[in-house]
């Protein structure tokens, strides 16, 4: 099996983990990874050689921009405080303890480059998160702030690790410089966002045909790394700004098709980077043996001392941290999502996984100083970045649904269902409004009249039935049987349609281009039917 052979492999399993992880309630990036590591086992597979500075700029920008188009603004607005504790208090305490663990326990390691093992292993993976998260019934706040958190905690973990790196490697530190280093990182990469944010935004109003919207999309997220990165900013944040600001600047209601089309496609792209970016976690199994050979019983000892550094550092910040923010919330932020019971901050601690980040972050540490000594401890922090990414990523990520189980953490259903009626009323207020405008300017028949007032009142009631009265919804209700079985028997008639279109293709004087052109007509048709 060659490199390319294993890619598409990976590319396959990726597709099939999903459904695979949902029968058996497991997340699929998890799957992903044992899969990985079952490959690294193989003889015939071969080891993965892909250039570390590589791996964050092609795999963070897709998924960090799939996974705000499932936010917005108002939300990290709303959980700023919890995201400000966890994706920069926790990242720097975390990185501080495991740095000075390290540096007592690991033989041969320097201060600084404890600190960028202590600064690699600290933020949680944003993907895991939400994969893992999204998929178990979380309260929505709950799910916000751990997407916030995986989000926001690389901006602070990298620029971290890059002066910890610098340090080991030149031999010299200045705080005032890191802290100098950290705001310009910060300000460059805002800058770079907003102004590629807004470039793309016109550029996607000028282009107009939702495909090569969709084509541009794709670009703009590493567009928005690279640009930042050269310029000395952080990529992330740069990533983040730019889809913030696209997500609020550039979105048309009417835009039926393309925001359709687009979200499929983010879906497809979100599937097939995750899975092989955790594909790729497992199959770097295969240096971490290299690593380990001879020293297997130092290495373990070192990398359990650390994954358990690690571990209980986020369990001890975050009770009094959540204890102090229910505080302030009561008193002050009545309108923030943040509150939450001890059950929760245990899902919280539990679901702390490690993953992209921390692996490429790892590689990325150069073999030698500025001197042309070893970096110091290179291989042994090589092993404890994996130790603590499969430790948390497997063991947490196979458990969390049983601890989410066993505390009985849910959604609140109500809260959602009174925030969906609260939409539908105001769905079927807007149609209201905009048929009264139009009634005024033209003359309707009392049957046309009669049938656009019921179209209006059916915005509504389709959403949420129970925004109606019980005579209303029962008569709502046969007029939606009788709808849906016109439109079932028309699905029937624009499949036939569709059938001999198609058939059309492979005979003999048909256009093949035509033929294509009328099928999208009639799959347009049959997309407002089925829905």
């Amino acid at each position: 099996m060659d490199q390319l052979a294993l890619f598409f492999t990976l590319m396959l399993a990726a597709i099939v983990m999903v459904p695979l992880g949902d029968r058996m309630g497991l997340p699929s990036p998890v799957l992903m990874t044992l899969l990985g590591v079952v490959l690294a086992l193989l003889p015939f597979v071969p080891n993965v050689e892909i250039n570390p500075g590589l791996i964050l700029p092609l795999v963070l920008p897709p998924l960090l921009y799939a996974s705000v188009q499932r936010t917005s603004w108002r939300q990290f607005a709303a959980n700023k405080k919890a995201i400000f504790l966890l994706a920069v208090a926790l990242v720097l305490i975390t990185t501080a303890a495991v740095g000075a663990i390290a540096s007592v326990v690991v033989p041969g390691i320097s201060l600084a480059a404890a600190l960028a093992l202590g600064a690699l292993v600290a933020p949680p993976d944003p993907v895991a998160a939400t994969a893992v998260a999204g998929r178990l019934g979380l309260p929505r706040r709950m799910v916000s702030t751990l997407e916030g958190e995986g989000l926001f905690n690389d901006v602070t973990a990298i620029v971290v690790y890059n002066v910890a790196v610098a340090a080991a490697v030149t031999g010299s530190f200045s705080w005032p410089e890191a802290l100098g280093e950290l705001l310009l990182s910060a300000v460059v990469a805002v800058a770079v966002g907003v102004v590629l944010g807004w470039t793309a935004s016109k550029l996607m109003g000028v282009v107009g045909d939702p495909t090569l919207q969709i084509g541009l999309s794709l670009l703009v997220p590493f567009a928005s790394y690279a640009i930042a990165d050269e310029a000395h900013g952080s990529g992330v944040l740069a990533v983040l700004t730019t889809a913030l600001f696209l997500a609020e600047h550039a979105r048309d209601a009417d835009d039926v098709t393309g925001r359709l089309v687009g979200a499929t496609f983010w879906e497809v792209v979100d599937t097939l980077v995750t899975g092989v970016a955790f594909g790729l976690i497992g199959l770097e199994l295969h240096n971490v043996f290299g690593v380990g050979a001879g020293r297997w019983g130092t290495m373990l000892s070192h990398a359990a001392i650390v994954v358990g550094a690690v571990v209980l550092v986020r369990l001890a910040y975050l009770m009094p941290a959540s204890a102090v923010t229910r505080r302030l919330h009561k008193r002050r932020d009545l309108d923030e999502d943040i509150p939450m019971s001890w059950r929760e901050t245990v899902v919280m601690w539990w679901a702390g996984m490690r993953g992209v980040a921390s692996v490429a972050l790892a590689l990325a540490i150069p073999h030698t100083t500025e001197s042309g000594a070893p970096f110091p401890a290179r291989d042994e922090i090589l092993f404890i970045a994996f130790s603590v990414v499969l430790t948390t990523l497997v063991l947490q990520g196979l458990t969390l649904p049983q601890v989410v189980k066993r505390l009985g953490v849910s959604s609140d259903t109500q809260v959602e269902h009174d925030m969906e009626m609260l939409l539908a009323l105001r769905a079927m207020a807007a149609a209201k409004q905009r048929l009264k405008e139009v009634e005024a300017t033209e003359d309707f028949s009392e049957e046309v009249s009669e049938l656009l007032h019921r179209r209006a009142f059916d915005v509504g009631a389709r959403i949420c039935p129970d925004i109606v009265d019980d005579e209303k919804r029962d008569r709502h209700t046969a007029r939606v049987r009788r709808i849906k079985t016109v439109e079932r028997v028309q699905r029937d008639m624009l499949s036939a349609a569709r059938h001999e279109v198609l058939a059309a293709r492979s005979e003999p004087g048909y256009d093949p281009e035509i033929v294509d052109r009328v099928l999208r007509q009639l799959d347009v048709r049959s997309l407002r039917v089925s829905r």
